[in-house]
């Protein structure tokens, strides 16, 4: 039985009511909540009544993961009513409490005016917890230290004492810092007689270097700080300009998921509401990049008017929806971007002095290659060293899309699969992001078979992250637990009759631990089907690009995996599931966050956003779904090989 045929039977069930006096509190209504944070009650209002769960939810600090935005397309918001009624906004139908939990989506249902209720949340569900942000990278070029903003310090005898003053100063302050552009003034200059030097404040402004104030003496500490903003968590750090120097990070979960769990519904959303890019650019700024940036000057007991330069990498969406640009051009053919280069903003600037509350800082957008290759793979081949490469070698990034770029030849490829959110937990049975309680790896000893876990943290299970799927499908495999197929082998159920379980549709699952209220922590067959498509996207992705040059996996020197989901990835169980088809673990190597180790160089290093520049510039981008044998690739790759 399906879990919405599960829910409509509960409708039939109504005629066992239970007595709503008993779910009363001093005669009103009240909630009562099972999570991972433990049993709460809560006293309903009389609006609260009126909310749907997942609105009434989040009121009370338990927000729910509404990736598709309430839109119920998702199971995202999934909870269980134990006991009372609910009632189907759209209908005003009841749904009343069985023997059983009932499933629920939380942004369909309210609670009963005249009756209390007693929910379960599942640890997949709760959007509350903290994610496990990356922001350790391996950086593979070296840097001059040439940050895109600076002090120079000019002397006197260095100004000529005739012609033009803002002239003199500008040519003074482009030999004395040996700059390659054009110096413009951007402020009235006044130089005492009894100065024996200045400081002048220069900016980056790509074709040019401004100079933006004259000053007596060098500002104080300045800072600077280099972000990557991801479809699902954002990192920062924050910088010493002086010398590079990290003084803090911090990172969080990109608070456009709430209206989108994945960049094509985030566009689809900009597309039918135009009001939804600006809803979609005060998440990001005012949601989550404001909060992170008190916390990381916080941590450095920092003010806010230290900071002088940001730089942003992302994906082409992320980058659009910052800058309040809607995306909708590139969610249909020929997926065409607003802009792609480089773009410099001022934080004193409406919306960004609002939403940021900064008083005076540069806002730098690093350049990308595409709608689907953005800033954060072009900074991603400049960090890596991939640029430089000799080659033939890979940048692959797995994540809600699989990001690749070849070098061959000395020329760059590059392309984009959809993915989905399935190697981040999305749309599984017990699938969560990886963070505190979830399950990071799985092993299986054989005959006996035993199974072992490796969680996160301290705390008990809440349920599986992608690198413990990845697991699971290569050591399934190798043990025979899993076919070809995904499926689970019917004759290895008697010596694995302790991890087999019913997945509650007449199909089996794999019980992998105990979670919240002893309940199973399972992989079901379905669950492996939405794994293998994911892995099956990636790998033909990579065997397309390869096509193009006519190379075959052993003649890649190496494979620099990019991103969390590959820092904390089992390289020979990536290669023995299918994901990384027909590599060997001596050709890949791990290098992290590559997205915010570019922004972190182009913070500290103008050639280095000049480089970045060229990558985009430079790159053929392979569109997959107009190659010929894009399909008949991935349909060879839904399997898992055999160990």
């Amino acid at each position: 039985m399906t879990l919405w045929k599960h829910a409509r039977l509960a409708f039939s069930c109504r005629a066992r009511r239970v007595d709503c006096d008993q779910l009363h509190v001093n005669s009103s209504p009240h909630l009562e909540i099972e999570s991972i944070k433990g049993r709460q009650q809560f006293e309903v209002s009389t609006a609260d009544r009126r909310a749907l769960l997942t609105e009434l939810l989040r009121r009370k600090h338990l927000p729910l993961n509404t990736r598709c935005g309430q839109r119920s397309l998702c199971d995202g918001c999934i909870v269980e009513l134990l006991s009372g009624h609910l009632i189907r906004a759209s209908t005003g139908e009841t749904l009343a409490a069985t023997d059983q939990p009932v499933l629920v989506r939380a942004c369909e249902y309210r609670l009963d005016a005249d009756c209390g209720a007693n929910l379960r949340i599942p640890p997949r569900s709760l959007l509350a917890y903290e994610p496990q942000v990356v922001s350790d990278f391996k950086i593979k070029v070296p840097r001059a230290h040439d940050a895109l903003w600076q002090q120079v310090e000019i002397s006197r005898v260095q100004l000529p004492g005739s012609g033009d003053p803002v002239a003199n100063l500008c040519q003074a302050v482009g030999g004395r810092a040996n700059r390659r552009r054009p110096v413009r003034a951007g402020c009235s200059i006044l130089v005492s007689e009894s100065q024996e030097s200045i400081w002048a404040t220069t900016e980056y402004c790509d074709d040019h270097w401004l100079i933006t104030n004259v000053g007596k003496a060098p500002t104080t500490g300045p800072l600077g700080v280099a972000v990557d903003i991801g479809t699902t968590t954002v990192a920062i750090l924050l910088v010493d300009l002086r010398d590079g120097r990290v003084v803090s990070s911090a990172g969080a979960f990109n608070r456009q998921m709430h209206l989108g769990d994945d960049v094509l519904t985030r566009i689809n959303l900009c597309s039918v509401d135009s009001v939804m890019t600006q809803q979609m650019q005060e998440l990001i700024l005012k949601g989550t990049l404001a909060p992170l940036l008190a916390e990381a000057l916080a941590q450095a007991s920092a003010t806010a008017d230290r900071l002088r330069c940001i730089t942003v990498a992302g994906n082409s969406t992320m980058l659009h929806l910052l800058d309040g640009v809607n995306p909708s051009s590139m969610g249909i053919a020929p997926f065409t971007p607003v802009f792609l280069n480089h773009r410099v903003m001022r934080s004193e600037e409406e919306p960004f002095r609002s939403m940021l509350g900064l008083p005076c800082c540069s806002i730098h957008l690093l350049p990308g290659a595409a709608a689907y290759v953005g800033a954060d793979l072009t900074a991603g081949t400049f960090a890596t060293g991939l640029l430089y490469d000799e080659g033939p070698s890979l940048l692959v990034d797995v994540g809600t899309n699989g990001e690749i770029i070849l070098k061959h030849n000395g020329r760059l490829y590059g392309c984009a699969t959809a993915a989905g959110p399935a190697f981040e937990g999305a749309g599984l049975t017990n699938g969560v992001r990886a963070t505190e309680g979830a399950i990071s790896h799985v092993r299986f000893g054989d005959r006996p078979l035993r199974l072992q876990t490796e969680t996160i943290g301290k705390h008990s299970p809440i349920g599986l992250c992608g690198t413990a799927y990845i697991d699971l499908l290569a050591e399934g495999r190798r043990i025979g637990l899993l076919n070809a197929y995904g499926r689970i082998e019917r004759e290895r159920i008697a010596d694995a009759q302790q991890y087999i379980v019913t997945d509650g549709e007449g199909g089996l699952a794999l019980r992998i631990a105990r979670g919240l209220g002893g309940a199973d922590i399972m992989v079901t067959e379905t669950d492996v089907a939405q794994l293998l498509q994911a892995k099956a996207a990636i790998a033909a992705g990579i065997l397309t690009l390869l096509a193009q040059t006519h190379l075959t996996p052993p003649q890649i020197k190496m494979i620099y995996l990019a991103g969390g989901f590959g820092l904390h990835l089992i390289r020979e169980n990536a290669i023995g599931c299918g994901l990384l088809p027909g590599f060997t673990t001596g050709q890949i190597e791990v290098v992290g966050n590559t997205s915010l180790a570019g922004a972190y160089l182009a913070l500290l290093d103008c050639g280095a956003l000049d480089e970045i520049a060229r990558i985009g510039k430079q790159m053929s981008v392979i569109e997959l779904n107009l190659d010929p044998q894009f399909e008949s690739r991935y349909i060879d790759q839904l399997g898992v090989p055999e160990v």
